[in-house]
């Protein structure tokens, strides 16, 4: 596996570690059985976990496409996987300014990653542009 590869599961893991956190850290008021009850994310915390959770659920397969269509159509490695691991690092930085509530930084970083994927998205079409 490239190391691209691993970036598109760390964002998968990334998204589920958003909402799996504030469930395991509030567990004694999580019910199992209705695990989507709007009473559990009234707490604002709660509330801006959930909504990274849907954010990396929105992002998600754009990522993991734009890695797989770039790596198919043989673009240089080297530089998907830069991309991928920037992409990562921004996701990471996306949910904790969600979490800290800095929207501004937040949507900051959030045009980065999807500039980022958009760079991984065209690769292929810019190839002929770009280093070996």
């Amino acid at each position: 596996m490239t190391l691209a590869e691993f970036c598109v599961l760390g964002a998968l893991l990334l998204y589920l570690a958003t909402i799996v956190s504030i469930k395991w850290t509030r567990f004694r008021i999580f019910d199992n059985s209705r695990p989507r009850d709007p009473a559990f994310f009234e707490d604002a915390l709660a509330q801006r976990a959930l909504g990274a959770h849907q954010n990396g659920i929105e992002t998600f397969p754009f990522f993991a496409f734009a890695v797989l269509l770039a790596e198919f159509r043989d673009s240089p490695q080297r530089l998907i996987d830069e991309l991928a691991v920037l992409f990562l690092i921004v996701r990471i930085a996306y949910v904790l300014t969600y979490l800290g509530n800095r929207p501004t930084l937040r949507s900051i970083l959030w045009s980065i990653g999807f500039a980022l994927n958009l760079g991984i998205f065209f690769m292929p079409a810019l190839k002929r542009f770009l280093p070996v």
